[in-house]
């Protein structure tokens, strides 16, 4: 059997889906963007330059192609749940992140211009989580 993206069947074929996805939990979304990410650990993939920088309106529409907000785009289940774009404001929409924590995983001044996609997956779970006191008292402190 061949695998085939949605977008390689469209050019063949009328694809209607009739697979209804259930409304996924946020941490069921971030959790299923760390297992893409980790089906190919040693990938590499593209980080974002001086998010923190950049004026609100121009970070939201940032993207990159081999970024890791594009993994997850990548996804069907994903898209069928909601996912728009690979831009870094819809992740930060659709994920349910703070400008840091999405900071925190593409920004390329924590992992330089590349990165591999199990340091991204890592990095997707330890935003989420937190690392107890520090992370609450940043949180406070930052939003």
């Amino acid at each position: 059997m061949k695998h085939q993206t949605l977008d390689q069947l469209h050019a063949v074929a009328k694809i209607e889906s009739s697979a209804a996805y259930s409304a996924m939990t946020r941490n069921q979304r971030i959790e299923r963007w760390a297992e893409l990410l980790e089906q190919y650990p040693e990938r590499c993939l593209a980080a974002f330059a001086g998010t923190e920088y950049l004026p609100l309106e121009e970070r939201a529409g940032v993207r990159g192609e081999g970024s890791p907000i594009a993994v997850a785009f990548e996804d069907p289940v994903l898209r069928a749940s909601g996912l728009k774009d690979d831009t870094y404001g819809e992740a930060k929409r659709f994920f349910e992140l703070s400008d840091w924590q999405l900071h925190e995983i593409v920004c390329d001044c924590h992992a330089g211009a590349t990165m591999k996609a199990r340091w991204a997956a890592a990095r997707v779970r330890a935003t989420v989580r937190g690392n107890g006191f520090f992370a609450w008292l940043r949180q406070r402190i930052m939003y």
